[in-house]
């Protein structure tokens, strides 16, 4: 059986008093409306027909603003709209209904502009959802299906061809190809990936076709995190907002009697600051629509022309307006960069920052062990000492073997593994074969088994060691000493550079605190110009500076991978998660989240929170300093209606447009 829903008019009403999509056609006939009634007066038209057109015009321009009312007296509170409406209702009691409308019409403008320009800080998220497909091809069985995204489930196999857009987290497992990342990351270079890799979703394949095994549903890719992140952000309120807060208590004082006082000194957040802003300009209108002729001696009519010109110019639109203008702006351009702020508290507290503190492994070098050094002895050349070591950590799957293997194999070794392999935990490995007994790793492991290291093959060893190399192996095979073999996280090549850039931007102390072997540390901080230097540190170790980082300088930021730096992060005054594409630990655990392993993207976020501090006070100091103006000017030498109005109206659209300036910062 089929059924229809009944058309009434009670629902079609509904229907188009919720419509949005309307305001600017009002806007547009309202000025219709003006223009109308003007023309009709001057023609001297009959007077039903004057007003019919005024009324039309007042139900335009002021539509949007009694739906904001009724829906706000609905909760019981109060909408800056309404003193907008009353001051033209206050305009059509004296007969001025076309300064009333010209009033509603600017208003009404306004709100349109100010909702079309704050619609931009919507377009990073709109943008980021577009990213993932809302289809994808994947195999099942041995044959290929088209479906929606949210019917993929993890193990599915994707097929990605050449232009596609990744749209879901997963594990190439066939093929290879470049992809931009850039969406994500920031990071303009193409990224070339192979089997064992890790794809993102919103990722766009370059080139190559490929099957991708899916890691986690729709809901839970890091694209999906990243939205949800950026769309969190924004609906924070950030701390600068406070000052309004204060702000009100003073303020509130100046503006209206002693009985509204309480009101405004009760406010706790910029919402409840605009409501009960609004019923102390409305009290303090009244009492000076009544107590000015009494002490004056102005006409009552004077008097209430001005009062309705003071519930206009006293509207707090624009200082409202000037904090998450600006905030918001940020926000979205630096999720455009890569560069995601958890709210906008975190873009103030990374403006007060003056001292930064790295971890060292993952930050400042990429995290990934190479082979540097070979220091062959009793006659062996280099390539038989790495074919030696090689196949004796063959079976291993320890970073530092990973790295001599590469070496092996990019020298053209064939690498046979051992016959007996034991991983010493934490000391080495132990392999045998041909009858043979072969020993890799620090001397730790050769005490453990009984063997004296000699004096000059430690002073080799502490030689390296000086000259940062992380990881200096000894190798024994057949009762005798075969030679070192050494290894180090490569540094980052822009490290010492972005380092500089900090200094440049205003940052008094760069810090380096890492777990790694004090002499390493030491020679990279040289190398790189960092200050202070605290190594062999555990994760509560690298707390405990942070927090006494923070007792002498102040401001404190940690640079870490949001993982084994978790309670260093934490205790930081801003902690940044760098490199964090994928990584969820990281998208918990920070304040700010850096999607690319680029340094220099701290140094865009330091430069963005100071220049986002900078217009925030602007917008501030700009939307005071014109109310204060409007105030003064109409109790003094009087102001007309549509002036205060475009006065008004026009410093709120000044510090949205102001605002928006962060939307193109580079």
């Amino acid at each position: 059986m089929i059924t229809t829903s009944r058309v009434t008019p009670r629902r079609l009403f509904t229907q188009f008093f919720q419509d949005e999509t309307l305001e600017p056609a009002f806007v547009v006939l309202t000025l219709v409306g003006i223009v109308a009634g003007i023309w009709l007066e001057g023609a001297q038209a009959p007077a039903g027909l004057i007003l019919a057109v005024h009324i039309a015009t007042y139900f335009f321009g002021g539509f949007y603003a009694v739906r904001a009312i009724i829906d706000a007296l609905k909760e019981w509170t109060i909408e800056v709209d309404l003193l907008m409406v009353l001051a033209a209702l206050g305009a059509a009691y004296l007969g001025e209904f076309s300064e009333g409308a010209i009033l509603l019409f600017l208003f009404s403008l306004s709100n349109v502009l100010q909702a079309y320009a704050m619609r931009r800080t919507e377009q990073a998220i709109t943008a980021l959802m577009q990213l993932r497909p809302d289809r994808v091809s994947i195999r099942r069985h041995d044959r290929e299906y088209d479906v929606a995204i949210e019917e993929v489930q993890v193990g599915d196999v994707m097929l990605l061809r050449p232009g596609d857009r990744v749209p879901l987290d997963g594990v190439i497992e066939r093929g290879a190809g470049t992809f931009d990342e850039s969406a994500l990351t920031g990071e303009s270079m193409p990224v070339h990936k192979g089997p064992g890799m890790t794809v993102l979703a919103g990722t766009l394949n370059q080139t190559g076709a490929l099957e991708v095994r899916v890691t986690k549903p729709a809901s839970e890719s890091t694209l999906a995190r990243i939205i949800a992140m950026v769309s969190e952000a924004q609906s924070r309120k950030a701390r600068s907002q406070s000052f309004l807060e204060r702000f009100e208590q003073r303020y509130a004082i100046g503006v209206i009697g002693a009985s509204s006082c309480r009101a405004f000194i009760a406010a706790s957040n910029i919402r409840i600051f605009e409501q009960r802003y609004a019923i102390g300009v409305i009290g303090a209108v009244a009492l000076f629509i009544l107590l000015m002729p009494l002490f004056s001696g102005a006409s009552f009519t004077d008097t209430f022309y001005r009062g309705m010109v003071l519930l206009t110019v006293a509207s707090p639109c624009a200082l409202v307006i000037s904090v998450p203008a600006a905030l918001l702006s940020a926000i979205a351009a630096g999720a455009r960069r890569g560069v995601l702020f958890k709210g906008g508290v975190h873009l103030e507290e990374l403006s007060r920052v003056r001292v930064i503190a790295f971890d060292k492994t993952g930050t400042l070098t990429f995290g990934k062990p190479v082979l540097t050094d070979l220091v062959p002895m009793n006659g062996l050349s280099e390539h038989e000492l790495l074919t030696i070591v090689a196949r004796a950590e063959q079976p291993s799957e320890h970073p530092i073997a990973r790295a001599i293997l590469q070496a092996a194999e990019e020298r053209g070794i064939t690498i046979i593994p051992p016959e007996q392999f034991v991983a010493v935990t934490g000391m080495g490995v132990r392999a045998h074969w041909d009858g043979g007994e072969t020993l890799v790793g620090s001397p730790r492991l050769f005490r453990e088994f009984g063997i004296e290291v000699p004096a000059n093959l430690l002073a080799q060893a502490d030689d390296l060691m000086k000259q940062g190399r992380g990881s200096v192996l000894f190798v024994w095979r057949d009762q005798q000493w075969l030679g070192l073999v050494a290894v180090m996280d490569r540094e980052r090549p822009d490290a010492a550079r972005q380092i500089a850039a900090l200094r440049a931007v205003g940052i008094e102390r760069i810090v380096m605190l890492t777990g790694d072997n004090p002499q390493v540390a030491e020679a990279m901080a040289q190398r790189l110009g960092i200050d202070e230097v605290y190594a062999g540190l555990l994760p509560a170790d690298k707390l405990q500076r942070v927090e006494q980082l923070r007792q002498r300088y102040g401001g404190v930021a940690m640079v870490g991978d949001g993982v084994n730096d978790a309670p260093a992060l934490a205790a930081a005054t801003v902690g940044i998660a760098m490199g964090a594409a994928g990584t969820d630990a990281a998208l918990e655990t920070a304040d700010l989240v850096l999607m690319s392993d680029d340094l220099s993207a701290i140094v865009y976020a330091l430069r963005l929170s100071r220049q986002t501090q900078r217009v925030v006070w602007q917008n501030i100091v700009f939307a005071l300093a014109v109310v204060v103006v409007l105030v003064l000017t109409t109790l003094t030498v009087g102001v007309p209606l549509p002036l205060g109005v475009v006065g008004h109206e026009g410093s709120t659209i000044i510090v949205v447009l102001n605002g928006l300036r962060l939307l193109i910062f580079r």
